[in-house]
């Protein structure tokens, strides 16, 4: 029945994995455009490099953005301006002038009749073309056409009509070349209480005028006909060979698809993107099989490389040209908090594979991720410390400018049309990179997962669980201290996660708590409470101080990661002396009662934990210590752990157990403080 069991639960994890790769492919191919993609790789001002090109279809030569926009100057240049004009305006005035004139003007005055001629010349210059309304800012030469009743009067410039206030100067040139300035002011005033405007601009007639002329704009220029040498091999690709080869480019990836074809582009993007992904489950299984067996941890990476595609997918569709503002350097952090930076640097250069389908200049991208993720991975080295992952975010952004401009100078050849706004989108995706560290806050409390930043955190001796620890039993706190010391230096020997396996030796004895008396290092009174129990009895409270401890971690939400060294650290060792003490008495004794439940450690950090562990708590029993005592008790207490198979399971070797040995014999002699021993 167990074996059906665990049989299930193998072939449950296996599905699970199944589904959450075949969903994962979809949602990525869902995410990519539907569309055909052109094959060839080419710069401006560069040598042709594939062979000789022939277009596989009638196309048309598509005008460059440039050749478009100055077509669209041009028209605006050239477009008239529609005003609505008034004629009866005119009429109007005149019949206004003539009372007012007779109203101020008596018949006595000398020159009247010419006064009179003067200002009906004058009205006759005002509205020979129109009066406008106001001032507008349009060229002298500008095209006028001027409508009534949705008809169309006359065509003129600008310059010809007349401006607000312009009657005054025409006035006084009339009256001065009559020799009547001195009616000037009388005059002028007049003209102030009769003349009105009559041309207005017409902006709803004048703009769907020009936006009519403006999609009558051709796109293309001419067309290149089917088995039509496009280029050469080594030819370079410049002018109208640029241009053509842009054109066929575009052809390619926005040409409506039939079904069958739309359907064969997709079974071809599920086939490239299954095989990224089936490439990272089999690096996950070769490689980091913990990882593999672990479901969630399986999904936090999937979700991780979806995520990076939405949003990169979700940037291109606004604006292609701010792809790099994308912090996607964010997935090898991450997943190096969580992991190792060989994980975090297979999984990015992965995601940036599957990302050179979507983004434009593909190779250049694909290159300047790829070198900003190895130097993610090189340069953050201890993510909790805060100034480390500043300094890096400044070398992760030096290191895109510099790609970037060694790039744009390759395709264009020279400096002069760099754009600094680029750079811009290289330093907003550095500070974007900043929110790593909330965002690593944020998955270990989705996805249950620990990072250095927490273990850091946990390592803090005044936490509460800790403090508890040293209230309750402060000689299993001191022994943890030693042992915490110990393994860290082992771990840093052998290139371990130091901040993990402290943080685990800290932690490893906290079931001891809930009988500190029945444990040596408690016993300060000298009294032994095992003195009255019987050997089994002993035992069994010796053994689950492992199983108190599992629940005393998870009842303070302690990290999985720091719970497993709790559940390892005696892996299935036996209590030896109780062991002993029963077969003295009675020889039909089960040895199974007598070990640890297990399980052995599984990992290099588990397995340094429970050699420092063993080591410090046996060296309170050495008497009289010399380093050549330390080395062989050292060398004892570690083989009889090998001996019983206690590190089968761990992916530590030999070597390193040697250097771990190295470590323990110089810090218990350092702890000792022996001197040298020097021969007779």
């Amino acid at each position: 029945m167990e074996d059906l069991i665990n049989k299930w639960y193998k072939n449950h994890s296996l599905l699970y994995k199944v589904l959450l790769f075949l969903s994962t492919t979809f949602l990525i191919v869902y995410l990519f455009p539907k569309s055909g993609k052109f094959k060839y790789n080419f710069d401006k001002s560069k040598p042709w490099q594939s062979e000789n090109l022939y277009a596989p279809f009638d196309f048309a030569i598509k005008k460059s953005l440039n050749e478009i926009q100055e077509e669209e100057q041009e028209i605006k240049d050239a477009s008239p301006i529609y005003f609505d004009i008034i004629t009866k305006v005119q009429s109007e005035v005149f019949d206004k002038y003539t009372i007012k004139f007779e109203e101020i003007f008596s018949d006595t005055i000398p020159n009247k009749r010419a006064l009179f001629d003067v200002g009906r010349s004058a009205i006759e210059s005002l509205y020979s073309y129109g009066v406008l309304d106001e001032n507008y800012k349009y060229s002298e030469d500008k095209n006028i056409i001027l409508v009534e009743d949705q008809k169309q009067i006359s065509k003129t410039t600008y310059d010809r009509l007349t401006k607000i206030g312009e009657f005054r100067m025409i006035l006084e040139d009339a009256l001065i070349f009559n020799d009547l300035s001195s009616y000037e002011t009388t005059f002028v005033s007049l003209f102030f209480d009769i003349v009105s405007s009559n041309v207005s601009l017409n902006s709803s007639l004048t703009d769907n005028s020009l936006q009519e002329e403006l999609n009558n704009i051709s796109t293309v220029r001419g067309g290149i006909e089917k088995e039509t040498l496009i280029i050469s091999k080594g030819e370079i690709v410049e002018g109208n060979k640029y241009d053509i080869l842009k054109s066929l480019e575009s052809e390619y990836e926005s040409q409506v698809w039939n079904d069958s074809n739309y359907n064969l582009v997709i079974f071809a993007y599920a086939l490239l993107v299954a095989l990224t992904l089936l490439m990272l489950l089999l690096f996950l299984r070769k490689y980091r099989i913990e990882v593999f067996l672990d479901n969630t941890k399986v999904t936090f990476i999937f979700f991780n490389i979806l995520l990076m595609i939405l949003l990169t997918t979700l940037i291109i569709n606004y604006n292609s040209k701010q792809v790099y503002v994308i912090p996607l350097c964010i997935l090898p952090l991450v997943l190096k908090a969580f992991f190792d930076a060989r994980l975090g640097l297979f999984a990015h250069v992965l995601t940036v594979l599957l990302l050179g389908f979507i983004v434009p200049n593909s190779y250049e991208y694909m290159f300047l991720q790829i070198i900003a993720g190895i130097v993610t991975i090189l340069t953050v080295s201890e993510l909790y410390k805060r100034a480390n992952l500043f300094i890096s975010v400044g070398q992760i952004t030096l290191i895109y400018i510099i790609a970037y401009f060694a790039f744009f100078v390759i395709h264009e050849g020279s400096i002069t049309n760099l754009k600094l706004e680029t750079f811009g989108l290289f330093i907003l995706c550095g500070l974007a990179t900043l929110f790593v560290q909330p965002l690593i806050y944020i998955y270990e409390k989705l996805f249950g997962l620990v990072s250095d930043v927490s273990l850091l955190e946990l390592s803090d001796t005044n936490t509460k669980l800790l403090k508890e620890l040293s209230n309750k039993a402060p000689g299993t706190f001191h022994h943890s201290l030693n042992v915490a010391n110990l393994a860290e230096a082992s771990a840093n020997e052998i290139g371990a996660n130091a901040m993990l396996v402290r943080v685990g030796a800290l932690y490893h004895d906290i079931g001891k708590m809930k009988s500190p008396p029945y444990f040596t290092e408690n016993q300060a009174t000298g009294i032994n409470p095992h003195d009255e129990l019987s050997s089994r009895e002993s035992t069994k409270i010796i053994i689950d101080h492992v199983l108190d401890g599992i629940e005393i971690a998870k009842k303070n939400n302690l990290p999985d990661r720091v719970i497993d060294f709790i559940r390892t650290h005696h892996g299935t060792s036996m209590v030896y002396y109780f062991y002993m003490k029963e077969k003295e008495v009675n020889d039909d004794i089960n040895e199974a009662e007598f070990r640890y439940p297990g399980p052995k450690p599984y990992s290099k950090e588990t397995a340094i934990l429970m050699m420092c562990d063993s080591v410090e708590a046996a060296s309170k029993s050495l008497k009289e210590p010399s380093s050549t005592k330390i080395d062989k008790f050292v060398e004892s207490i570690i083989a009889k752990q090998m001996d019983d198979g206690q590190f089968l399971n761990a992916n530590i070797t030999f070597k390193e157990i040697q250097s771990i040995k190295k470590v323990l014999k110089t810090k218990l002699a350092n702890i000792f403080h022996l001197r040298i021993e020097y021969p007779e």
